[in-house]
């Protein structure tokens, strides 16, 4: 996994050097990122979300008219 994430910055600071400076800017933020996620036990991953809460499925029943 830490070559398809250090894969994945090179090519956006290639794609960087010829883009326009916002551009330039939010892609090399992205490479940025990619390379802290490529070191391995950087603890820099994001824990995953807590599973959604659905509300009850007598909530949605009824046949949709009022």
């Amino acid at each position: 996994m830490e070559e398809f994430y250090k894969g994945f910055a090179q090519r956006a600071r290639d794609l960087a050097q010829n883009a326009d400076p916002f551009t330039r800017r939010r892609l090399l933020d992205l490479a940025q990122r990619y390379d802290l996620k490529s070191r391995p036990g950087s603890g820099s991953a994001r824990p995953n979300p807590p599973p959604r809460a659905t509300p009850p499925n007598v909530l949605f029943s009824g046949s949709g008219e009022t």
